[in-house]
Order: structure tokens, then sequence, then C-alpha cells
């Protein structure tokens, strides 16, 4: 479902108030509610996010969400030090597995990625690096036209990650990251999930 710019939330039958993104189906409706927005801050874990949204760009999250069982079998649960090694066979093989978006350079890119994370560790590693970019400040939207794209500390974001030799990683793409993982709050004004990651308690302005 596309967000509606002139509407807030919708109430389900729970009685719980949701972004029309997050309303119908199922498994957004579920990944909404209990994983987007909080805070991801082990290296694997924001490796995987990393990776996956770089998958999403052109596609829909609810196309990722559904294959993300098969990326993990694919990529050995995101583990940065088993896929730093993968090979052109590996990459091959990827290539006709059916359960994942099988685009050369997007999983080039995972693999890239992984050697940059492995990379980063005598620096402080992935988490502090990605986090040093947190604002201080969040949007604080009522609808969803409200909410940025990309923003300043995303661009940042972006440019620092490519200087380290990660990839698919452009701001807008690290903007939905900053989102997914709770550096910003965008859940709606009227949302039953605003101000729940512990970052941005409300009322915040």
């Amino acid at each position: 479902m596309v967000a509606d710019p002139a509407v807030s939330v919708v109430i389900g039958d729970d009685g719980l108030a949701r972004p029309v993104w997050a309303a119908s189906d199922p498994l957004l409706r579920d990944y909404y509610d209990h994983e987007w927005g909080l805070p991801v801050t082990n290296e694997q874990g924001l490796y995987e996010r990393i990776c996956l949204e770089g998958f999403q760009a052109g596609l829909s999250w609810a196309t990722i969400l559904r294959k993300r069982p098969a990326f993990r079998a694919a990529f050995e649960n995101f583990n940065p030090d088993a896929v730093a090694l993968f090979t052109d066979t590996d990459v091959e093989r990827l290539l006709l597995d059916q359960g994942i978006v099988r685009n050369r350079l997007k999983i080039l890119a995972t693999i890239r990625n992984a050697k940059a994370t492995l990379a980063l560790r005598p620096e402080g590693g992935l988490v502090d690096f990605v986090w040093q970019f947190k604002p201080a400040f969040t949007p604080r939207p009522v609808h969803h036209h409200e909410i940025p794209t990309q923003t300043e500390e995303s661009v940042a974001l972006s440019k620092a990650l490519r200087k380290k030799g990660f990839a698919f990683v452009g701001p807008t793409t690290m903007f939905a990251l900053m989102e997914a993982i709770g550096m910003v709050d965008t859940h709606l004004a009227g949302s039953h999930r605003r101000g729940s990651s512990g970052i941005w308690p409300e009322p915040f302005y």
C-alpha cells in the first residue's frame, strides 16, 4: 500500500495506530510493530541492515522482508567474517539462487561491505562508525509527506562509508537505514510506536 500524504495514521483492528504502509500487510505490520526503528548496536545486525537496504534499492521493502530468510541462508546469516571470504564461485552460485535478489552488483557490494566491515574493526568498528552520525534532533512528522528522504547526516554517512569502501550506501538509502535502526524517529506523531526506541523519548521538540 502506498502512503497517502493526506493521511497520518490508520487504526488497526487491534486498536493501534500505524502509518498506511504498515497497516495492511501482516509481514510489514509485524516488522513495524517489533523491529523497525529499534536500535541496532551489534556489528552483524548493522552489516545485515546496510546490505538489505542496498538490495532494496529499486524494490519494495516488503519484497526484501519476504526474501530475508533466503538472504540470511545465502550470506551465512550476514556474518561479515564468512562473507568476506566469498569468491567468484560464490557469486555465480548466488546468481542462481532464486530466493534472493539476483543482482550481480548488489551481491558484489555485499561481499565488499563485509570486507570493509572487517577493515573498520581496528578503528573502533562499524557500529561506532555509523552511530557517530546520529543527529542532534529527530524529525517529528504528523503526515507521511513530512518525512525527509535524506538529511545532512545521511549525506555525510554515505560519503564516509563510501570512503571506507562500502557500496550501495547512497544518502537516501542511508536515511532509510537511520530510520530502521532508530538513529532518527520518523514514526508519525499519532503512531503507537512513536518514541519507542528509547533514544528519542516523547515529547521531543
